[in-house]
C-alpha cells in the first residue's frame, strides 16, 4: 500500500478548506495527509487539515524560508505549496528537495515579474498581451495629469497601488464632492479625486499607484495549470457578473492567458484574470498561486489541485479538458469548522 502524500499549505486564504477537499477527493483514490499553518488560530483551513500549528508570526522572508525548511525536514513534507514569501521560498528550492520536499510554486523570476502590478503591464505589453491603458503615479501632479487623460477619453479613473492583492486599496475617483448621500446604502469604493490630492499634498511621503480607466465586467478569472517548465496544460475560465457564475472556453481569454503562463514560465497553478475597455478583453491581474474560486472547476470534472501535486512530484500529466461547461451556478456561503480553543497548537520550539 503507498504511503499518503504529505502535503503542507502555509498561511492561505479560508476558501482553500476547498482545496484540502480537492487533494482528499481525488481521482486515483491516493491517500493524502494535509499539513496547515497559519497565524489565525481560527482560520477554517487549519480545522481541515489533518494536522495544524500556528506559525510564528513577523518572520523576514529569509527568516521564514528557514523556517520552512525546518518544518518540511520535521514533518517529512512530499509537497509544500506555498502562498506566503513565493519568491523567497522558489529561490531555495534545490534546499527543499534535498529534504525530499517539492515545490508546487512558479520559479522566483515568474513571481517577481508579476508581482508589482505596473512591472508586470510593462512586461506583458512587450510580450504583446493584451493590456489596458495605464499611468504609474508616485505625486499629485502625475495623478492629475492621469485623470485628465483618463477622462479626456470618456472613462472613468481609479486606481490601486501597484502591489497588492485581494482588490485592496482599489478605489474609483469622482469629480463629485463628498454628501450625505454617500453614507447611505452599501458601502461605496468611490472616493472625490479633491480629497485623495489633499490626502496626498499633507502626507509628506511618496505613493505608488496605477491610476486606470475603471474596466467593464463581465470579470473572467482564467485557472491554469503548467508543469514545472511553464508549458499550459490546463485553463478555464470562471465568469463573474453580479452573483451570476458560469465558465468559458471563449479563445479572446484562453489563449492570451496560456501565452502569458507559458511567455513568463509560471509553473503549477496560477490564475489570470480579465475585465474589458471598450468591448475588448484586457489582462486585469495574474496571481501565482491557486485562486480561491479553484475548486469551482469541479462543476466542469476537473480536480487542478491533485493535479498540480502529481506534477510536484514528477509525474506525468496529460493535457486537462474539462468534461463539461456546467450551466451558470451562484455561491452560497455555509458553516465552516474553526479549531476548539483547547485544540490550538503552537510550533515547536
Amino acid at each position: 500500500m503507498r504511503a499518503p502524500v504529505r502535503v503542507w499549505l502555509n498561511r492561505t486564504y479560508a476558501e482553500n478548506v476547498f482545496f484540502i477537499g480537492q487533494l482528499r477527493s481525488n481521482p486515483d483514490s491516493r491517500a493524502v495527509t494535509v499539513f496547515a499553518t497559519h497565524t489565525d488560530p481560527d482560520s477554517p483551513v487549519l480545522a481541515a487539515a489533518d494536522h495544524a500549528a500556528l506559525e510564528p508570526d513577523g518572520l523576514s522572508p529569509e527568516a521564514y524560508t528557514a523556517y520552512a525548511l525546518e518544518f518540511c525536514a520535521r514533518n517529512a513534507v512530499d509537497v509544500f505549496v506555498p502562498r506566503l514569501h513565493q519568491h523567497a521560498i522558489g529561490l531555495h528550492r534545490d534546499a527543499f528537495a534535498a529534504l525530499g520536499t517539492a515545490l508546487a510554486t512558479p520559479p522566483p523570476h515568474a513571481v517577481a515579474a508579476l508581482a508589482n502590478k505596473a512591472d508586470g503591464y510593462l512586461a506583458m505589453a512587450a510580450a504583446g498581451l493584451p493590456v489596458p491603458p495605464w499611468w504609474r503615479v508616485r505625486a499629485a501632479d502625475e495623478l492629475v495629469d492621469a485623470v485628465e487623460r483618463i477622462e479626456a477619453a470618456g472613462d472613468k479613473p481609479c486606481l490601486k497601488p501597484v502591489a497588492g492583492a485581494g482588490g485592496q486599496g482599489f478605489r474609483v475617483l469622482s469629480r463629485q464632492p463628498f454628501t450625505l448621500d454617500r453614507l447611505d446604502g452599501s458601502p461605496d469604493p468611490t472616493v472625490p479625486l479633491d480629497q485623495v490630492l489633499r490626502a496626498l499634498s499633507g502626507a509628506g511621503a511618496a505613493v505608488d499607484w496605477l491610476v486606470m480607466p475603471f474596466l467593464q465586467g463581465p470579470e473572467v478569472s482564467v485557472d491554469c495549470l503548467a508543469t514545472p517548465d511553464g508549458e499550459p496544460i490546463a485553463a478555464v475560465g470562471r465568469t463573474k457578473q453580479g452573483r451570476r457564475r458560469g465558465f468559458t472556453l471563449d479563445p479572446a481569454y484562453l489563449a492570451p492567458a496560456r501565452e502569458l503562463v507559458a511567455h513568463f514560465g509560471v509553473a503549477f497553478l496560477s490564475n489570470v484574470q480579465f475585465r474589458h475597455h471598450r468591448g475588448r478583453p484586457v489582462l486585469l491581474d495574474v496571481n501565482t498561486r491557486p485562486s480561491g474560486g479553484l475548486h469551482q472547476l469541479s462543476r466542469c470534472g476537473l480536480n487542478l489541485p491533485w493535479a498540480a501535486v502529481r506534477l510536484a512530484l514528477g509525474e506525468r500529466v496529460e493535457p486537462i479538458q474539462p468534461l463539461a461547461v456546467g450551466a451558470d451556478y451562484t455561491l452560497v456561503s455555509g458553516v465552516q469548522a474553526v479549531l476548539p480553543e483547547q485544540l490550538r497548537v503552537p510550533v515547536p520550539a
